[in-house]
């Protein structure tokens, strides 16, 4: 990063156009009913570009967030593994979204894209990448699931090493529940820390990682977004919601560090659904759809080559 301040604005520039296609997308799969946009600033520097779409036809929820954050100290949450960062100031910047569809047969997808620099007087800027993006179906498909993670494979075929299996795994671990012992979802992609190559490959890399969100995505959606559904699966579509609060609250970085800088708590907490259900000691029927997907897809499995 020869120059910090004219790398950061590049960066910048690409995650507000990231913001403008997927909502474009988005917006396609509702009839062009668009997001509602809310600009905001906080007080220990820096802002953002929140997009909220609520109580669509498809889609229940979806928030696409951009920020650009900055603070004297990191907080612990992005220091607690990597300890010689503490005291440096920081900037940090990404695209998060999370999409919620009413339809039980379409999967709730998540996503991001992040840059993070760590920065102090007399000395080189440490920055890194991080980012990916996660399905968690209710009543999964294994030619959508196949199709995502073909999808998250092509993102990584252009750069210096193939580390769709790295990465893969590296989902995998991320996004479980420790306390269920089991997985949110059926994975993805999942990095952080990203700067073994120069900063330009490693720039180019997090951006094919967010053009290919769509890609995965949308298609998915469309085929699944008119099936009808009933009322029991709805039902379990909320119940299954519960597990997605539990580890957004409990676990995930990105929330910690968002709370833990003094980030703005809507934007923050926008990716948790509108409705959500909890059952005491529930369990699925033997042999019944909702047990199919525990069984069949709530497991690390290798879907390009099972």
């Amino acid at each position: 990063m020869n120059n910090s301040d004219q790398a950061i604005a590049e960066v910048k520039s690409y995650l507000l156009d990231l913001q403008d296609r997927i909502c474009s997308a988005v917006a396609k799969e509702e009839n062009g009913t668009g997001f509602v946009e809310d600009q905001w600033q906080r007080q220990e520097g820096g802002g953002g570009r929140t997009r909220v779409l609520a109580d669509g036809e498809h889609i229940e929820k979806g928030g696409v967030n951009f920020s650009h954050v900055f603070g004297k100290n990191l907080p612990a949450s992005a220091t607690a593994h990597r300890p010689e960062l503490a005291g440096r100031s920081f900037q940090a910047l990404g695209v998060s979204l999370v999409i919620h569809p009413r339809n039980p047969f379409v999967p709730t997808s998540h996503a991001n894209v992040r840059l993070f620099v760590a920065e102090k007087d007399g000395e080189e800027p440490i920055w890194w990448f991080g980012g990916g993006y996660d399905l968690t179906p209710y009543y999964p498909f294994a030619e959508d699931c196949l199709h995502w993670h073909q999808t998250a494979a092509n993102a990584l075929t252009d750069f210096p090493e193939n580390l769709y299996g790295e990465f893969k795994s590296w989902c995998d671990r991320y996004f479980y529940l420790k306390h269920r012992d089991e997985t949110r979802g059926v994975g993805g992609l999942f990095f952080d820390d990203l700067n073994q190559w120069d900063f330009e490959t490693c720039f180019a890399f997090m951006r094919s990682v967010g053009d290919h969100y769509i890609q995965a995505y949308q298609p998915i959606v469309a085929r699944r977004k008119q099936m009808t559904y009933t009322e029991q699966q709805r039902e379990f579509q909320l119940y299954r919601r519960g597990r997605y609060v539990e580890f957004n609250l409990l676990f995930d970085r990105g929330t910690l560090f968002g709370i833990q800088s003094g980030g703005r708590t809507e934007s923050i907490l926008m990716s948790l659904p509108p409705k959500v259900a909890w059952r005491y000691q529930w369990q699925p029927e033997p042999g019944s759809e909702e047990a199919r997907l525990y069984d069949e897809f709530l497991i690390v499995k290798d879907w390009l080559n099972d």
